[in-house]
């Protein structure tokens, strides 16, 4: 794990925003599967339930700069959820007060302004002690470097749990670098 904070430290300080990390041999494959989210609807999204399929995990904004990439979110989810892809957005409030609104609005917004139609989480914490568990895990994982800076960070979990790459928020959803890792990790 140590490994994976030295390389996104220096892909951070080099300006690079995005990194591909590989697991490791004896590493946790299914550490990922461990984690649920609060349904933005009511019940339950668990990563457990994506098992053997790889999930693209987003923390979102309405009112953010990125926000547009809403619609390269959804474009992605179009052309890969046949072949097993799962994007998973998580409203979050955490940069910039940038989504203050309740669920059934943010739900709302998406529908109504990006035809977003892919699974959502309740809007939770990505930073900080009181993030949810799967970005403390991140946290854990790959250390400061690895944590969301701001609002359309980008984690992908492959189909045996394990983190496959890992974007910030200036690489656009339907980049080269993200469609071939998706490729990659698709069964």
């Amino acid at each position: 794990m140590q490994r994976w904070a030295r390389a996104l430290a220096c892909c951070a300080a080099a300006g690079w925003l995005g990194a591909a990390v590989t697991a490791q041999a004896g590493d946790d494959a299914a550490a990922a599967h461990r984690f649920a989210f609060p349904g933005i609807d009511g019940g339950r999204v668990a990563l457990a339930d994506y098992a053997g399929k790889p999930v693209l995990v987003v923390n979102t904004a309405s009112f953010c700069g990125f926000t547009p990439q809403y619609a390269g979110l959804q474009a992605l989810w179009e052309r890969y959820r046949e072949r097993g892809l799962t994007v998973l957005g998580v409203p979050s409030n955490d940069f910039g007060a940038q989504e203050p609104k309740d669920e059934a609005e943010i739900r709302a917004f998406c529908e109504a302004n990006y035809a977003v139609d892919f699974p959502m989480t309740a809007k939770q914490r990505v930073i900080g002690p009181g993030a949810h568990p799967f970005y403390r895990w991140i946290a854990a994982e790959l250390g400061d470097a690895g944590v969301p800076k701001w609002n359309f960070h980008k984690y992908l979990i492959d189909g045996r749990g394990a983190l496959a790459g890992v974007w910030g928020s200036r690489v656009e959803p339907l980049s080269a670098e993200i469609a071939a890792a998706v490729e990659r990790a698709l069964p």
